[in-house]
């Protein structure tokens, strides 16, 4: 069976044969695999790389409810049932922002971003889509408030890229602890080595690493 993105369309890599090839490559993560069950990576919506990046910015050090609260008053500032343009954010006065409940920081963050986006350093829709993983990261990265990490989540999450690794991401690195074995989290490098069996496939694998650090046992 298909993959499928939230919206109904087909995710960009075939996740079947990304899980043979993925079994073959390490045994231990195919018993991940048995053990987890089957694949169910959402991709949910982007209706612009701008947007998506603000609700990024938003939503950093915030538990969810707190952060969907501030992301909906930021996007109610625009009057109209739709998020601001970066046109829109640059025109309003650091009052208006901070009012929404944007730290000093954040509203830095998200004029840095629209000003980027509206001088084209930010790609538009179509071409965020052609362009490679290391690419979009380098882009991206040279926004303020904007890391590797968070770029890393929106090719998972957003653009539904197959070969993401996430080697800083705690969660991850815990999830890979209890399926390899050790008694610490290991460090990114040690991830990332034996990740490189894994390629091109590695968002899969990182998705069960997800699901193995939730386990309660």
């Amino acid at each position: 069976m298909a993959t499928l993105f939230k919206g109904g369309a087909a995710l960009p890599f075939d996740a079947d044969a990304a899980m043979v090839r993925l079994r073959k490559a390490d045994k231990k993560l195919g018993e991940l695999f048995d053990l987890i069950g089957p694949f169910a990576l959402k991709v949910h919506d982007m209706p612009s790389p701008f947007e998506a990046l603000a609700e990024s910015i938003v939503y950093q050090q915030l538990t969810g409810r707190a952060a969907a609260t501030i992301f909906g008053r930021v996007r109610a500032l625009s009057g109209q049932e739709r998020f601001l343009t970066p046109a829109e954010v640059l025109a309003l006065p650091d009052d208006a922002l901070r009012g929404a409940g944007l730290s000093r920081g954040k509203a830095a963050a998200l004029r840095d971003l629209a000003a980027r986006t509206l001088d084209g350093a930010i790609p538009a829709g179509a071409a965020l889509f052609e362009m490679a993983d290391e690419e979009v990261v380098e882009r991206l990265v040279a926004v303020r408030g904007i890391g590797r990490w968070t770029v890393e989540m929106l090719l998972i999450f957003r653009l539904g890229r197959p070969d993401v690794l996430p080697i800083d991401d705690y969660g991850l690195r815990k999830g890979f602890m209890r399926t390899f074995g050790g008694v610490e989290v290991p460090r990114p490098k040690e991830v990332a080595a034996r990740g490189d069996r894994w390629r091109p496939f590695r968002t899969v694998a990182s998705w069960y690493l997800w699901r193995a650090s939730e386990r309660k046992d």
